[in-house]
């Protein structure tokens, strides 16, 4: 039925249609070839161009050791100033440690041979060589008791005898403290040292990016790790003076404990001895005469 309907309609168009349509044909051919030609050439597809890596900049060095040669003198010498800090600390904990636990083995020492005296003489006979601090409260003890004389009343002498003893307690616990307090001066102000060679080291860093106009990692990590090294060698020097320093005290008070009951013994034995004095009238003075005896 298709075919039937296009050669129908190819008999009604007729010669006069036939002659068009070759006429139209002829003048679109021209034009045709000409747009073609005016029309731009197609553009192939560009192939992906690569682009060279850029290596990073490498940053400074950024150990402590170059990091401290690249800071500001100001934060250098914040931080040279914690580092003697730290050696002072150390070198007290060393020096003290010693002193301590030879001081408490020595009173322990002394004690043990006191302990079981009976009287003031023969402590003094125990303790032959007095050259700690039990034997210098034999010492004091003897001491007083040849100044007061054999008619001294024993309530003063008691009373004399224990304010002397205190005294030498109390200069054998400063002498054993000495030192501690720089410690504490260490462990409380080595952190706002450290804080404040930061503040100066990031205001630096700050200045050095306006600059340089640029907020770039690479540029800005640098000075603020040189800056924050400060803080961390601050609490470096810190937290060990601190700790040291509370073990310290820990352990000058087990001394002074030993050195009250090293006190309080011999005032023991110097009551005794009174109270002998008091029950044999008949030979007054006896004891403080065995006493420098045994002194000298």
């Amino acid at each position: 039925m298709r075919v039937r309907r296009s050669v129908r309609w190819l008999r009604n168009i007729g010669t006069r249609g036939w002659v068009h349509a070759v006429t139209f044909l002829v003048l679109a051919a021209p034009l045709a070839a000409r747009a073609q030609e005016g029309a731009p050439a197609a553009v192939p597809e560009a192939s992906p161009v690569a682009v060279p890596v850029i290596p990073p900049v490498l940053p400074r060095d950024l150990s402590p050791w170059g990091m401290f040669k690249n800071a500001d003198p100001i934060v250098q010498g914040v931080l040279i100033g914690l580092f003697v800090a730290s050696i002072v600390t150390w070198t007290i904990w060393l020096a003290k440690t010693v002193e301590i636990v030879a001081a408490k083995r020595r009173v322990r020492a002394a004690l043990a041979v006191l302990t079981p005296a009976r009287s003031t003489a023969e402590g003094v006979e125990q303790l032959a060589d007095r050259q700690g601090e039990v034997g210098r409260f034999l010492d004091a003890a003897v001491e007083e008791w040849t100044m007061s004389g054999a008619a001294a009343a024993p309530d003063g002498l008691k009373e004399r005898v224990a304010s002397r003893l205190e005294r030498i307690e109390a200069g054998f616990a400063r002498r054993i403290a000495r030192g501690t307090g720089v410690l504490a001066t260490i462990g409380a102000t080595a952190p706002f040292v450290g804080l404040a060679g930061t503040v100066w080291g990031i205001m630096n860093s700050f200045i050095g990016i306006s600059k340089s106009q640029t907020t770039n990692l690479a540029v800005v990590a640098p000075g603020i790790a040189e800056a924050l090294l400060a803080t961390a060698l601050g609490l470096a020097a810190a937290i060990p003076a601190v700790v040291i320093y509370n073990v310290f005290a820990r352990q000058i008070a087990g001394y002074r404990a030993l050195l009250g009951d090293a006190s309080a013994e011999v005032l023991r034995m110097v009551s005794r001895d009174l109270d002998y004095c008091a029950k044999a009238p008949s030979s007054p003075g006896r004891q403080p005469a065995a006493l420098s005896t045994a002194a000298e």
